[in-house]
């Protein structure tokens, strides 16, 4: 079986270490590199994260640090939801190999040019470390397959009313993104709120023992707080959605939608504007993940789990 080239861009955060956790578990995935950017926290954090989860896995890719901050923009991260680590909750030991000497960008550009076949894009943090590569590299494009990435929301935001927080943090970086011409897969908060994981499958990951579902239950200890305190009946589950949709499309309902990234609102700035009017001419520039099979996206998870044991 052919596997799928793919490279992680992430800002860990809980839900990011489950989409790596997921990624490098599936066979029909070949993560190539783990790139990290600032967003849920600071780039020392988000990079430390990387590393500690992926040494705890037993994978060794290699990661490189990228952006500390937005391409305009003072850098807004979130403490509130991740805590002052980023990945608050677990003793996770402190890894046992070293980050590439390459930036992000080069070793995106590098792993891309060298690789025999396309690769896929996977970011779940803000898009600064992408936007920065197809403006220094637009070359890159010619063998990138796809984006599948974690952003948006259609309906609704949830740093602000209206946008999501990967988007909020760089939107201008968003729009280069969306404006790239490559194909889009995006999971946004539509789809991602009902990707949510109950206290008993919480408890079901525990009780299936091993240090890596018992990680991922102690990391969804800390989450669950957080999101019980916003209404939520469980912990949704956000970028393991756009892990999930390359190993098992079939989970998710979407739909084609031209999407465009404000950049300017007061309101609004960060907003992933869908145009759903069944009249438009507009073109898609995205695929849009609008719902899902959950009990099917959670067995996907806890099989992932199981199968470091």
């Amino acid at each position: 079986m052919k596997k799928m080239p793919i490279i992680i861009d992430c800002d860990p955060g809980h839900d990011d270490a489950i989409a790596l956790i997921l990624a490098f578990a599936q066979e029909t995935l070949e993560v190539k590199g783990v790139t990290v950017v600032a967003g849920n926290q600071t780039l020392d954090k988000t990079l430390g994260n990387a590393k500690k989860i992926l040494s705890f896995i037993g994978k060794r890719p290699p990661v490189a640090a990228g952006a500390a901050r937005p391409l305009f923009r003072n850098l807004e991260t979130a403490p509130s939801v991740h805590g002052e680590s980023g990945l608050d909750g677990p003793a996770i030991p402190e890894a046992d190999f070293k980050e590439e000497p390459l930036c992000a960008v080069e070793l995106l550009r590098k792993t891309i040019m060298e690789s025999p076949e396309p690769v896929t894009l996977v970011p779940t943090g803000p898009l600064t470390n992408i936007a920065l590569l197809f403006s220094a590299h637009p070359e890159v494009k010619k063998n990138i397959r796809q984006i599948s990435l974690m952003g948006g929301g259609v309906a609704m935001g949830n740093w602000t009313a209206a946008a999501e927080f990967n988007i909020y943090v760089d939107p201008e970086a968003a729009a280069i993104v969306f404006d790239s011409g490559l194909p889009i897969i995006m999971a946004p908060l539509d789809v991602t709120h009902r990707a949510v994981i109950l206290r008993s499958e919480v408890e079901r990951l525990r009780n299936l023992g091993g240090k890596v579902p018992v990680l991922v239950a102690e990391i969804l200890d800390f989450f669950f707080e957080f999101h019980r305190a916003q209404g939520f009946a469980g912990a949704p589950l956000h970028d393991p959605c756009a892990v999930a949709w390359l190993v098992k499309p079939e989970l998710f309902i979407a739909k084609p939608f031209q999407v465009t990234i404000e950049t300017q609102g007061k309101h609004t700035a960060g907003m992933t504007l869908a145009d759903q009017r069944p009249w438009t001419s507009a073109a898609p520039n995205a695929t849009v993940l609008l719902d899902l099979d959950r009990e099917g996206f959670i067995q996907l998870i806890i099989d992932a789990c199981k199968s470091y044991n």
